[in-house]
């Protein structure tokens, strides 16, 4: 049976469920606001890196300047960061407010919410991470098969900050594939919580 939050283990020693699960809550929200705010932290400095990169170089008296627009894979990866960096501002100010509160998340639907969006914004960043990375070997090592150039023999000091930014946003990734691991925790710890009131109360 179960009164007040009380429960009785197989035991007979009194657990307290409630209790519990605020203690857990705590946890995953604290390192939840460490990850989001780290996740705001890189994506602005890997948006910054890339976004403001360039590099002019005079080639037989005519100068070329090289910038991140070239690229749309580094378009894309600048764009992606900006997205994640407001996306984790912003559940960061609702991580905030929950512990101030001092709250518990039991709604399903925020849960959801939460999970799909931290879902969506791991695939988005690891998608940009993936495709940049791509177009940055080829700037380096070129296709001669296609007749692309080496441009980073050229463009090296642009070449050097664009994979600089390129790994603080693989950081970004990473960290958005962990926060999205523990999102999907607190959604489902609600289903296994619903299922173990549902058997005590038989």
């Amino acid at each position: 049976m179960n009164y007040l939050g009380v429960g009785v283990s197989p035991g007979n020693v009194p657990v307290y469920h409630g209790t519990n699960l605020k203690v857990i809550d705590r946890r995953v929200r604290v390192v939840e606001l460490v990850l989001r705010c780290v996740i705001c932290g890189l994506s602005v400095l890997a948006a910054v890196l890339v976004g403001t990169d360039t590099q002019v170089k005079e080639i037989f008296s005519i100068q070329k300047k090289a910038r991140f627009t070239d690229m749309k894979a580094i378009v894309f990866l600048v764009v992606a960061n900006g997205v994640a960096a407001a996306y984790s501002l912003v559940q960061g100010v609702r991580c905030v407010v929950g512990m101030v509160r001092g709250s518990v998340l039991f709604s399903k639907p925020l849960a959801w919410a939460i999970f799909s969006g931290d879902q969506a914004m791991a695939y988005l960043n690891v998608a940009a991470v993936g495709a940049a990375t791509q177009s940055a070997v080829f700037a380096k090592l070129g296709q001669t098969e296609l007749q692309w150039m080496k441009i980073c023999s050229m463009y090296g000091k642009f070449c050097n900050q664009i994979g600089e930014g390129i790994a603080m946003a693989l950081l970004v990734s990473l960290s958005m594939v962990v926060l999205s691991c523990i999102s999907a925790f607190s959604l489902f710890r609600l289903y296994g919580s619903s299922k173990a009131k549902n058997n005590s109360g038989r």
